[in-house]
């Protein structure tokens, strides 16, 4: 059998763009916690606005943005995951049914993380987007919301990595690129020809 060399687009600019902005500005909030805290402000600010789009063009975007595209029941994800330690995993064009659970669990995880910071730093210095709204809340919840913040900031951070390991193993189960077809958006459209 021959390879074929037909390429599709998959992943398109916006998509893309959310991708490694929603990385770095994670990775920026994530290094930044204590130190500089005007900067981990403003990345946590930027990540809760990405998502933001991103639920939007996960309604409205592009054939494989959109969440129907690629989230799938639990039975069926947990189906491919298994397959995947059988070595026999199926090949999805668009994002399989572990990536698209994936996604799911790293935007709740990292919408929460974004939720608590916010709520925390306005509780403990009076100060960002929530102040006003938690102004009158008692000072005692500055603790809690802080451990909670830094479990899903945490949370989000081993996502990422099992992220990465599954995007790795993908690439070496299908023979492709999946880290290049993030950056130009395309990807072959069929790999035994």
């Amino acid at each position: 059998m021959s390879m074929s060399h037909q390429t599709i687009r998959v992943w398109d600019p916006l998509v893309r763009i959310f991708h490694w902005s929603l990385a770095s500005t994670f990775f920026i909030a994530y290094i930044t916690e204590d130190d500089f805290m005007t900067v981990h402000e403003y990345a946590g600010y930027a990540v809760l606005s990405l998502i933001g789009i991103r639920l939007i063009w996960g309604i409205v975007g592009t054939k494989y943005a959109r969440f129907s595209n690629f989230v799938t029941s639990p039975k069926t994800t947990i189906k491919y995951i298994k397959s995947i330690f059988a070595f026999n995993a199926e090949r999805h064009i668009g994002h399989n049914p572990a990536g698209g659970a994936m996604i799911i669990a790293l935007l709740v995880s990292l919408t929460l993380t974004a939720i608590t910071g916010m709520l925390y730093y306005g509780i403990e210095d009076q100060s960002g987007l929530a102040a006003s709204f938690v102004s009158a809340w008692p000072s005692f919840l500055s603790d809690p919301l802080e451990e909670i913040h830094e479990f899903f900031a945490n949370l989000s951070m081993f996502l990422v990595i099992a992220h990465v390991a599954g995007v790795l193993i993908a690439v070496i189960q299908h023979r492709e690129n999946l880290i290049a077809s993030m950056w130009h958006g395309r990807k072959q459209a069929d790999l035994d020809g």
